[in-house]
């Protein structure tokens, strides 16, 4: 489903109205000291790729205190040990307190009943470099075509929020897109999603941006599911000149410069939504570095108050 501009600002300025209304006690209000503001380090991903070391000097310098891997390889998160990337961050005055790794199918094991060692090791490390957060970024297609094969492995999201527990941690899930343009049994994937996990072991890291090209808005979503969205990935999208990165033909942009209400959104999220994680991304540059837009994000999210 695809929504013009002007019916999706429509559709959530009522979704505030609404959810203004909403009891306070349904929501967790946070102090601003609850605050984490960070970076999802896949933003500048060539420039981790090229120099990991000399990017994250550079994204400390820009003030961000904050960062999300989205690089997990054999043990190793951007070439360096958990051991090794918890000192690299915190020489230069940075923590993480969440990552993303794909928790497939392959982390369950039906025969034993139990995690994979690789998973195992995954949130080992997680609480190793100091995560909060475990967040899984993505839904593999099979797990998708089938609803009760879907809701099986539901369950061994709740399961993984059990082990981070063990740790000291919590399990996430993230959207893209799919999620609002797929259902099964006549649900939208992320219905199916929200339902069948337990808000006390899986937190929702919702990417506002992700979800737009298919109809996915956030204001309406925090209505029908307060309190589950610990985390956000904050963003902002533009309708590309060619085919864009999301459905809709829809990209990242600098924030307040595409067609979402983005500081609207966070306020409200912050306010009575229980989000406590804000986590800028941008994928798509309009002729800029990365660096650069990263930077204007940073600036932006501070004058906003974050």
């Amino acid at each position: 489903m695809k929504l013009s501009r002007r019916k999706f600002l429509a559709n959530g300025s009522l979704s505030l109205a609404v959810a203004m209304l909403l009891p306070n006690s349904i929501f967790a209000n946070k102090n601003a000291k609850d605050i984490i503001l960070g970076i999802q380090l896949y933003s500048v991903r060539d420039d981790m790729q090229k120099d990991p070391l000399g990017t994250l000097k550079k994204v400390a310098a820009m003030g961000y205190k904050n960062v999300e891997h989205a690089n997990y390889v054999n043990r190793k998160f951007y070439g360096y040990s958990a051991t090794e990337f918890k000192k690299v961050l915190a020489d230069l005055g940075l923590k993480m307190p969440s990552g993303h790794t794909v928790m497939a199918a392959k982390a369950w094991n039906t025969a034993t009943n139990d995690f994979s060692d690789s998973w195992k090791q995954t949130v080992e490390d997680a609480a190793t470099v100091g995560q909060i957060y475990v967040i899984s970024p993505w839904l593999e297609d099979s797990l998708r075509k089938d609803y009760d094969g879907l809701v099986k492995f539901l369950d061994v999201f709740n399961k993984s929020g059990e082990l981070c527990q063990k740790s000291g941690m919590k399990f996430g899930y993230h959207n893209h897109d799919f999620e609002f343009m797929s259902s099964l049994n006549g649900k939208l994937i992320y219905d199916i999603i929200l339902d069948n996990t337990d808000p006390k072991l899986v937190i929702q890291q919702m990417d506002i941006g992700n979800m737009y090209g298919a109809g996915g808005i956030a204001l309406d979503i925090l209505k029908k599911y307060p309190g589950r969205f610990e985390s956000m990935h904050v963003k902002d999208e533009i309708k590309a000149a060619t085919k864009g990165e999301m459905a809709g033909g829809y990209e990242s942009t600098i924030l307040g410069k595409g067609v979402l209400p983005v500081k609207q959104i966070v306020d409200l999220f912050k306010e009575k939504g229980g989000t406590t994680e804000f986590i800028i991304e941008q994928e798509s540059y309009q002729g800029k570095t990365p660096l650069e837009c990263c930077q204007e994000d940073f600036k932006i999210m501070k004058s906003w108050g974050y």
